[in-house]
């Protein structure tokens, strides 16, 4: 079992940068792949990026690539998204997630624990 909380979200102005974590509880956290998706209204939940379970492999989507980086200290059992130059489509609720699976994976459908989610909200 890992229960997932996340943290760090708010209002910020475009340009600007947030910091997420994600903080695990559970003794398969350092195990574990994770993964950032964001989820804005009206849209699916997609993918932002993902990291393996020793942090030597990461993979993101286009559009965040270059301006976002997924960390993670397994001696804490937390996962990070440095968010920087944010644009207004990065408004959306983001949620951490773990899987079981080896390497990064970008399909939600095989991450089977959740957090709650963080709203980050990116005015223009």
């Amino acid at each position: 079992q890992v229960q997932l909380v996340e943290s760090g979200g708010g209002l910020v102005q475009a340009g600007g940068s947030l910091r997420l974590s994600c903080a695990a509880s559970g003794r398969t956290f350092s195990g574990a792949a994770m993964g950032w998706f964001r989820q804005a209204p009206g849209k699916e939940r997609e993918f932002v990026a993902g990291i393996n379970w020793s942090g030597e492999s990461t993979d993101y989507a286009d559009s965040v690539k270059g301006r976002f980086t997924i960390s993670r200290d397994n001696t804490k059992n937390t996962v990070y998204l440095q968010m920087n130059s944010l644009k207004p489509e990065d408004t959306a609720v983001y949620y951490c997630a773990a899987s079981p699976v080896v390497g990064t994976v970008r399909n939600k459908y095989v991450y089977n624990y959740w957090g709650q989610g963080t709203q980050v909200t990116v005015s223009s």
